[in-house]
């Protein structure tokens, strides 16, 4: 093979090994005599805020190398000889209490998290006397709420009082008690030797008492032996029954004061359940009224957007039917002014070709006659002669002068009749050829007729015709 790809293998073998072997040197194990604490970088607590440390008791844990450190607690118990002087009791007797704690660091969950954040770091003795310092301060308050009879008599009472507040204080700071032992207790004033003293006395006299009392009843004799008995005995009998009936007195009146204690805590416990429940109720009450105001503002709000929504679509929708109705209004007013439009010129197209046509027949009828004017007027009037003298018989003819009924009282002052007189101005009403002519700003050609001055024949023989026409429809 290659050197050079040997050596490389070589490399990259020693670097995986040696990177293998830092990272098992970061697997730390806890040993369990110890606490390992790893602070650092080490995430946050439920409530959002960084972990101060994490306490490991009898496992391992991989530090990440840079973000974390580790050290170790030692829970090596720690004997402290507390020498309590002068200190002062319920009845203002100052008392020496000589006594040894034994404490350790704790490996409850939260205590040992209290001994990581304020004991790490610390040496033993230091440790030592930190907790000597908390041990005097609740020894002198526990004995200063006792009696010196408590202490001297009831040590288990003593004692179950030093662990409760002492175990509390030393776990503010991750430690707990292990042991405690009170080894002697003494007084300055000598109360304590006095009650031993008179203790002893007591026990002395009693016996000496009960050696006399046997001595007695040894020499009264065999002969009042039987009168002693029944006296005694008569004597027992009523010490007996007042003693029952002391005792069955003071039961009675146990039984009454524990009745009357419990019927006032009774009353008390049912005033506060009949309180506590009230409050509830009012409680509950003013939630149910808070949450029907919000359901009712929320019923309000989404009807006012219900409407508000609906009224904005209506109105859209009547705007967008009067956009369509007017684009078809428009679009049909359009359809029908083209069409109009179309129509009229189409028909102004037709008028046109209709007098091209007539000005081309004019043209030719003027070039027929020679370019005379007149003489085509005349070629003209006379082709259209026979339509307008129909035109003038059809004005009066569909009139029944049999039906016409004229009402006048006599002959007029002319020599006319009124019937004369109607028909002759109802022939007068259609105009003559004349002044139709003259309206066209024509002149009549002479072969029509002459002016009014100059007919007078013809007008008389106009009313000659008439008044025929009166006689006959009076026939």
């Amino acid at each position: 093979m290659n050197p050079g790809v040997v050596l490389l293998v070589m490399a990259i073998v020693i670097i995986a090994v040696s990177f293998i072997v830092w990272v098992c040197s970061r697997y730390k194990k806890c040993p369990s005599d110890k606490i390992m604490v790893v602070y650092g970088s080490i995430g946050k607590n439920k409530d959002g805020t960084n972990r101060s440390a994490k306490c490991i008791h009898g496992g391992a844990e991989f530090i990440i190398p840079v973000f974390q450190s580790y050290a170790y607690l030692d829970l090596t118990p720690i004997s402290i000889q507390v020498d309590l002087r002068n200190a002062l009791s319920r009845q203002n007797i100052r008392i020496d209490v000589p006594s040894r704690f034994t404490v350790g660091i704790s490996t409850e969950p939260g205590v040992m998290q209290n001994a990581a954040e304020r004991l790490l770091g610390l040496q033993l003795s230091e440790i030592q006397e930190l907790s000597k310092d908390i041990i005097f301060g609740q020894l002198r308050l526990i004995i200063a709420t006792m009696d010196i009879e408590e202490i001297n008599t009831d040590r288990d009472k003593f004692l179950a009082a030093v662990s409760s507040n002492v175990e509390t204080e030393l776990k503010k700071i991750g430690l707990r008690l292990i042991n405690v032992n009170v080894t002697d207790i003494s007084d300055e004033s000598g109360y304590i030797a006095a009650l031993g003293k008179e203790a002893a006395a007591k026990a002395i006299n009693d016996a000496k008492k009960s050696v006399a009392e046997q001595d007695r009843d040894g020499s009264i004799g065999e002969a009042n032996a039987t009168m002693e008995e029944r006296i005694k005995v008569s004597e027992a009998n009523s010490v007996a029954i007042q003693g029952e009936n002391e005792a069955k007195m003071k039961i009675a009146m146990s039984e009454a004061a524990l009745k009357e204690k419990e019927a006032e805590a009774l009353k008390i416990a049912t005033t506060a359940e009949k309180i506590q429940a009230a409050k509830a109720l009012e409680e509950s009450y003013a939630a149910e009224q808070a949450a029907e105001q919000a359901r009712r503002a929320k019923e309000q709000a989404t009807l006012e957007a219900d409407i508000i929504v609906r009224a904005e679509a209506k109105k859209r929708e009547m705007e967008l039917e009067a956009e369509a109705e007017a684009e078809q209004l428009r679009r049909k007013a359009k359809g029908e002014a083209d069409a109009i439009y179309a129509k009229m010129e189409a028909e102004a197209r037709g008028v046109e070709e209709i007098l091209k046509k007539q000005a081309a027949g004019f043209a030719e009828i003027v070039k027929s006659a020679g370019g005379d004017a007149n003489a085509a007027l005349r070629l003209l009037i006379a082709d259209k002669l026979e339509e307008l003298m129909r035109v003038q018989v059809d004005a009066v003819k569909n009139i029944k002068i049999d039906k016409v009924t004229v009402w006048d009282g006599g002959a007029n002052g002319d020599g006319k009749t009124s019937t004369a007189n109607f028909i002759s101005g109802m022939m007068k009403s259609v105009p003559p050829l004349e002044e139709v002519f003259a309206m066209a700003g024509m002149e009549l050609p002479s072969l029509l007729g002459k002016k009014a001055e100059e007919t007078s024949k013809e007008d008389k023989e106009l009313e000659k015709t008439e008044a025929e026409l009166v006689e006959d429809s009076e026939e």
